[in-house]
């Protein structure tokens, strides 16, 4: 049983615990309003027996309300809110005031107790759509997005990390050449200082001839270019391995998280949009493939590089050195507003070229219409305006990109100014050397320069490791169970179907499903009727436990579902949709589909036993004809054949006809209806026909009303009952008729 508990504070927690005696607590949840509609908080507990609303703070106005006393409940929507309204017997109606922002939750309350009062059932979604982070409070980016302020960054990038395993050689070997491009860059302005202080401007009171000077100048300068020659090589090697690395690790994380994909159950993706997984797949992986291309080795080798650095300054002139910092503070506070202001202007940036693509991609697609509609100039007039407000921020970020140079530039010329003008005066007063001031300078740059881009860094890797959490969030869900180690294995199934009082609901506070009974023997023809939305699709999509049941069992041969290993249960049950999906590819890659491993023949025989021979050796490139996305190649009907073709090579046991004959001519449908007819022989068959004529063969009809069963016999037996069912044929034969007439 799902339960809908939030955390309560200790002191009414006190409360609560003071009322209650042996109860068992199905919801607990605060609002955020107090009954005169100011801001403060209430508390709301549901148990078997009664509903309590107790404020946080006081003991007056606590309402104790027993199950059995309510008359209905509901929310009643206002303006930036709502309230939660309970009619009770014999007492004014208790309401519940909230913000927009609980809307959702307080829904689920009220759908919870009509529950418990009507059926002394309750089956509720605790699984609400979150909207701001549950740690800071923020407004996340999308409904149960990640905050980007409370990423765990360490604990992501050692997760990132742990990818790294199986490729450690080329790691280690990428360590040792980041020290040797730190090294080579740390070294040269070191050199630079002894040319200066040794060759140049040689300490009195040394000897050295001119030739000494021009010999030491000489290896100097071969070291330099030594020095050089290993960044060249060092940078160009160091391009590679992390390029290498960072493909070959997002490539694993994209497996990975494609892998989890296909095993996650339909409840997952019926809850989230398939552009937003695909965008984990290909953008957040992306994103994170630049960062650890680029942004990663940056901040590593220059942190590493400033750590060095400021090592050597310390050791060459400590006061200076505290001269050198006196710009860095502003520089790192500059570089952080300056990165928050322009993520939102990224934001907006981005927006605006989503709302152009978007734009396009509509006015495009939809030509046609357009066209028809005679409304060219009205698309031009609004793709303008959308061009407008992209070249509007367009123009902005410009402006701002050049305001943070400008400061940045005077910024470290002050710094510049700064190690001249004390460093000059040391020199004078021999307290420095030339040389020292000059790798002073070098060194300055060195670290100024990386902490201009700070910011940038920054905001790039938060943007990289919320992409990386969503992948890993997508990750972390659990997959159907495929792996199940208790599960038994069923390697041939009779066909028996048994429902045992299944309730069920995709929304688990709406059950689809109500108590219901049904049995079907093996190599029975069943066919489900009812108007849309009665339950009869679920009823199909539980066989094949797309879905597991809420309450009670569904059996097949006497064993429960959810007891049978999950690959064999669905290898011996064929479906056929009611919008048939084919794959980018050819007829005969569609077909074989269903029957992986199978030879040319049997992929013939299956089509000629769907009466799809025909239509595909017509075409050009017979069975080598390509269907393109999503079938669209094909007309209905031949689509509907390959798919039934599919389902033939397959050899289920258990078949599922979803409407096969929905939407055809009626040629085409004798033709799919022969096909089914050679498909259902010696299996166990349930079918949903949008014309309850074509049900007429089937063994049973079994009507679906409000999610229940209402009428089970055979089509001449409901017709004669003058029940459900045929009240449903008389109303469809009248509207052929009516369809008929205006023809």
């Amino acid at each position: 049983m799902m339960k809908l508990l939030e955390h309560m504070p200790d002191t009414v927690s006190q409360k609560i615990q003071n009322v209650l005696t042996h109860e068992e607590e199905f919801i607990r949840v605060s609002t955020d309003l107090n009954p005169d509609g100011t801001f403060g908080e209430q508390w709301v507990v549901v148990t078997d027996r009664r509903v309590i609303v107790i404020p946080a703070e006081g003991v007056d106005g606590v309402v104790d309300v027993p199950i059995r006393e309510l008359v209905s409940v509901q929310t009643e929507p206002l303006v930036g809110g709502g309230r939660l309204e309970i009619e009770r017997e014999g007492g004014a109606t208790l309401l519940v005031p909230y913000s927009s922002s609980l809307a959702e939750k307080f829904s689920e309350v009220a759908r919870g107790l009509e529950q418990l009062r009507q059926h002394d059932e309750f089956l509720i979604n605790s699984e609400l759509d979150q909207t701001r982070c549950p740690k800071c409070g923020r407004l996340l980016p999308e409904k149960n997005g990640i905050c980007t302020a409370c990423i765990r960054r360490l604990a992501t990038l050692g997760r990132i990390a742990g990818y790294l395993k199986p490729y450690k050689w080329r790691a280690s070997l990428l360590a040792f050449i980041s020290l040797a491009t730190i090294g080579s860059e740390l070294i040269p302005p070191q050199i630079t200082r002894h040319i200066v202080d040794n060759v140049f401007l040689p300490p009195e009171g040394t000897a050295s001839s001119i030739d000494e000077r021009t010999a030491l100048l000489g290896l100097c300068v071969l070291v330099l270019i030594g020095l050089r020659v290993l960044r060249w090589g060092s940078e160009l090697l160091h391009g590679w391995v992390v390029s290498w690395l960072g493909a070959r690790v997002t490539a694993d994380i994209r497996s990975h998280l494609y892998r989890r994909l296909e095993m996650l159950s339909m409840q997952f993706y019926d809850k989230r949009q398939v552009g937003a997984l695909m965008s984990r797949v290909t953008r957040d992986s992306d994103m994170l493939r630049e960062f650890l291309v680029d942004g990663l080795p940056y901040l590593v080798i220059n942190t590493l590089m400033i750590l060095g650095i400021f090592c050597f300054l310390v050791w060459m002139h400590w006061q200076l050195t505290l001269c050198m910092l006196i710009p860095i503070p502003l520089i790192i506070i500059w570089g952080r507003f300056f990165w928050q202001r322009m993520r939102r202007i990224f934001n907006k940036h981005g927006q605006s070229w989503a709302h152009l693509s978007a734009r396009l991609n509509e006015a495009l697609a939809g030509i046609r219409v357009v066209k028809a509609f005679a409304q060219e100039d009205r698309e031009v007039g609004e793709f303008e305006k959308k061009n407008t407000d992209l070249m509007q921020i367009s123009r902005t970020t410009a402006r701002h990109w050049l305001v943070f140079f400008a400061v940045t530039s005077a910024l470290t010329g002050c710094g510049g100014l700064i190690i001249w003008l004390v460093g000059g005066l040391e020199v004078i007063r021999t307290n420095l050397t030339l040389g020292t001031l000059a790798a002073f300078s070098h060194y300055m740059w060195l670290v100024y320069g990386p902490l201009e881009w700070l910011g940038r860094v920054n905001s790039w890797m938060t943007r990289a490791f919320a992409g990386a959490e969503r992948i890993f969030e997508v990750i972390d869900t659990a997959p159907e169970a495929y792996d199940d180690p208790t599960a038994t294995a069923l390697a041939g199934i009779k066909g028996r179907i048994t429902f045992k009082d299944v309730t069920f609901g995709y929304d688990k506070s709406k059950p689809v499903l109500h108590g219901v009974d049904l049995d079907v023997a093996p190599g029975e023809m069943i066919g489900l009727v009812g108007k849309s939305g009665v339950g009869k699709t679920t009823t199909v999509n539980l066989i094949a436990r797309f879905y597991d049941v809420d309450r009670g069992t569904i059996e097949i041969d006497g064993m429960d579902v959810r007891e049978v290993r999950l690959e064999d249960l669905r290898s011996q049950i064929g479906i056929v949709l009611q919008e048939p999906f084919l794959f980018s590819g050819t007829i005969a890659e569609n077909i074989g589909y269903g029957g992986p491993g199978a030879t040319f023949e049997e992929i013939m025989q299956a089509a000629q036993a769907a009466n799809a021979h025909d239509f595909i050796v017509a075409k050009p490139d017979g069975y080598d004809t390509n269907v393109g996305e999503r079938g669209n190649n094909l007309s209905g009907g031949e689509k509907q054949r390959v798919s039934i073709a599919r389902a033939i090579l397959h050899d289920p046991k258990i078949l599922i006809l979803d409407e096969a004959t929905s939407s055809v001519d009626v040629e085409t449908e004798k033709e799919i209806q022969e096909a089914v007819a050679r498909l259902i022989q010696n299996r166990t068959t349930v079918a949903i026909a949008h014309r309850l004529s074509t049900l007429r063969n089937a063994d049973r009809l079994v009507v679906l009303d409000a999610g229940r069963i209402v009428e089970v016999g055979t089509h001449s037996e409901l017709m004669d009952k003058k029940g459900v069912f045929y009240s449903l044929v008389e109303l469809q034969q009248q509207t052929s008729e009516i369809i008929g007439i205006r023809e």
